[in-house]
C-alpha cells in the first residue's frame, strides 16, 4: 500500500468526525469512565494497534488509579475485511480479581473483542469494561456484546484515521473518515 493510495481514499472519503468531536468525546468518556470506576483500580488493557491514540488520550481523561497494558489481536491484517483471529500478544498483567478497561477504536462486529472479553474473564478479571471511540450500529454485533462506554457513533462503512488504519495507512489522520469497502 503506497500514500498514493491513501490519498486517492481520501478523496473519495466522507469526514464523519473532526478531531475537535473526538477530543471533546474522549473527555466525555473519561468523566463517564470514572463514575463507573469510582476511585477504584483498573488494568487498562489498550487493543493494538487501532487503540493506541484513543487509549493514550482517554488515559489523561481518567483520574482512577490505573495499571497499563495491552493485547494485540486481530482479524484484519491489513485487509478492509475480517478474517480468522490471530493473537499476537496477550497481557502480562494478572488479571485474576481485578476490574479490566477494554479500550478498543472500534466496535464494528466485535468479534475480536468478544473474544479478548472472554479471555479476560477466563483469566480471573472480576468485571470486564469496554470503551470504544467509534461504535457501527448495524445489527450484526457479536452476541452478548456491547460497549459500555462509546465515544462516538460511525457509518455502516469502512473507516479509518485516528487510529485505524485504510490498508496499513493513516492511523495518525487527526479526523474519522468513510469510504465504500
Amino acid at each position: 500500500m503506497t500514500t498514493t493510495t491513501l490519498s486517492r481514499a481520501l478523496t473519495h472519503a466522507d469526514r464523519i468526525h473532526d478531531q475537535a468531536v473526538l477530543v471533546e468525546a474522549i473527555t466525555r468518556l473519561g468523566g463517564e469512565i470514572d463514575r463507573a470506576l469510582d476511585g477504584h483500580p483498573a488494568v487498562y488493557l489498550t487493543v493494538m494497534q487501532g487503540a493506541l491514540i484513543f487509549a493514550g488520550q482517554l488515559a489523561t481523561a481518567i483520574s482512577a488509579p490505573l495499571t497499563f497494558d495491552y493485547v494485540h489481536a486481530t482479524r484484519y491484517r491489513g485487509a478492509t475485511r475480517g478474517g480468522e483471529l490471530l493473537w499476537i500478544k496477550q497481557p502480562a498483567t494478572s488479571l485474576a480479581g481485578t476490574t479490566v478497561l477494554l479500550v478498543d477504536d472500534i466496535l464494528d462486529e466485535g468479534h475480536t473483542l468478544k473474544a479478548i472479553r472472554d479471555f479476560c474473564l477466563e483469566q480471573g478479571a472480576t468485571r470486564v469494561l469496554l470503551a470504544v471511540l467509534c461504535e457501527k450500529r448495524h445489527g450484526r454485533c457479536a452476541e452478548g456484546l456491547k460497549a459500555d462506554f462509546v465515544g462516538v457513533e460511525v457509518p455502516d462503512r469502512y473507516v479509518f484515521g485516528y487510529g485505524m488504519d485504510y490498508h496499513e495507512l493513516g492511523r495518525n489522520l487527526p479526523a474519522i473518515y468513510a469510504v465504500d469497502a
